[in-house]
């Protein structure tokens, strides 16, 4: 079995070690914190299976990392911290281990990364023989092999939509509800990931994968952006209140231009209460959803829905991004040492785990 170790006990982390519990070929080994109030608690406890595995967490970074994992889920968030985030997977990548990460946008696409990140990355594994995937649900899945694969259900395809449409309310992580998207700053506030190219900079690698994988050429890759204000004060219940005329709805799309057309479009919609904004389109049942349209002959539309930790949407997502790295996992260590990217590493079945009950 692979010795892997979950690096961070957030919302993805938490995510993170059920999933390597749960599968066949992987022994958690152990588990990273930053907080000192979680050194030594049980891995059960900290991801909610209400049992105890028998891994106490640590902060010692070097300790378990001189134990020469096999794998390493990289789970602490690069959002703002993005150095640090390299950093510190590069070290993991260094030992030989196998990392698999939702940090660090640019590598998503990681041919079109800028040097300053991809080059650290193949230096450590020239140095060490370890492996790097990056990959989420959006950008991740949802952006690509989702639309990939319903692509080749179509005879022809004019155009490829895909949207995230949520209710952030469900989204425990008030620092980048708040600060990074806007959500209850006043309508003159400036969001980070709402700035000028910043779209780009996050989703533009799902939109030059599929071009790659559809064999097209782009022209451009182009932005578009609106925002709402609430027009009451709402109640939420994980990042309490946010008040009548600051932001309450984001939309905004990453096109890619192929001859001339936004042919390759992600878009997001994005609420924190369904009362904002309801002429811009909605999930099914006002929660969330990652949606998937082909616009072509025939028009085929799919919409995925997951839930998890007491069904929350947001919590389902991360579930979902955790599944496609863990899952890839065993792929990744029988392959040779390298930088990977969701057109290299096969989503594929899970075998061995139909039925099957954590232990």
């Amino acid at each position: 079995m692979i010795s892997t170790v979950v690096w961070g006990t957030g919302n993805v982390g938490r995510a993170a070690i059920r999933a390597v519990e749960a599968h066949p070929a992987l022994k958690l080994a152990h588990v990273l914190v930053h907080d000192p109030g979680k050194v030594g608690r049980d891995a059960g406890g900290l991801c909610g299976l209400g049992r105890d595995l028998g891994v106490a967490a640590t902060d010692d970074i070097d300790a378990v990392l001189a134990a020469a994992p096999g794998a390493v889920v990289y789970a602490a968030s690069g959002d703002i911290r993005p150095d640090e985030a390299l950093a510190d997977i590069t070290r993991a990548v260094r030992t030989g281990a196998v990392v698999v990460t939702p940090a660090l946008y640019a590598l998503y696409d990681q041919r079109g990364a800028p040097p300053e990140l991809r080059e650290p990355v193949l230096a450590a594994v020239a140095d060490g023989g370890g492996s790097l995937f990056v990959s989420g649900v959006d950008p991740g899945w949802g952006n690509d092999v989702l639309p990939l694969l319903i692509s080749g259900l179509g005879t022809t395809v004019d155009v490829i939509r895909c949207q995230e449409i949520f209710d952030y309310s469900t989204y425990d992580q008030p620092d980048s509800v708040r600060h990074l998207i806007g959500m209850g700053h006043p309508m003159e506030y400036e969001p980070l990931m709402l700035a000028a190219s910043v779209p780009t900079m996050v989703w533009g690698g799902q939109i030059r994968l599929m071009a790659r994988a559809l064999g097209v050429e782009l022209d451009d890759i182009r932005e578009t952006m609106a925002r709402r204000p609430l027009e009451t004060t709402v109640s939420t219940r994980t990042m309490g209140e946010f008040e009548a005329g600051t932001q309450g709805a984001v939309r905004f799309e990453v096109q890619g231009i192929v001859e001339g057309e936004p042919r390759i479009v992600i878009e997001h919609i994005t609420r924190i209460h369904p009362s904002c904004a309801p002429d811009w389109p909605a999930p099914p049942d006002g929660a969330g959803a990652h949606r998937v349209i082909i616009e072509g002959r025939p028009r085929i539309e799919v919409t995925v829905e997951a839930t998890d930790e007491g069904e929350n949407r947001s919590a389902g997502g991360n579930a979902t991004a955790v599944g496609r790295l863990v899952n890839a996992i065993d792929w990744l260590v029988d392959a040779e040492p390298g930088l990977y990217d969701a057109l290299d590493v096969p989503l594929r079945p899970a075998a061995g785990r139909l039925g099957r009950k954590q232990p």
